[in-house]
């Protein structure tokens, strides 16, 4: 597998950017310079993340999300 990332990518199962053997590598997310953990969905190319709100979830059990603009730069994380 090469290490190129997918414009979009998403955590969630059911989402259709959601690549579950690249998140297995594990992939980690710098967004504006700052190493992100709860990054929920990504998209390069428009330059925006979605980050989980706390521990609220939303009616269908799903974390609540903030979607912020900004430099997105994804990578993968080195096992431990």
């Amino acid at each position: 597998m090469t290490d190129t990332f997918p414009d979009r990518l998403s955590t969630d199962p059911k989402s259709p950017y959601y690549d579950g053997p690249l998140l297995e590598r594990g992939v980690g997310i710098k967004f504006n310079g700052v190493e992100k953990t709860n990054v929920e969905e990504y998209c390069l190319s428009e330059g925006w993340v979605r980050l989980a709100v706390g521990k609220t979830m939303d009616r269908f059990g799903k974390p609540m999300t903030i979607k912020l603009k900004g430099t997105v730069e994804p990578y993968l994380r080195e096992p431990e």
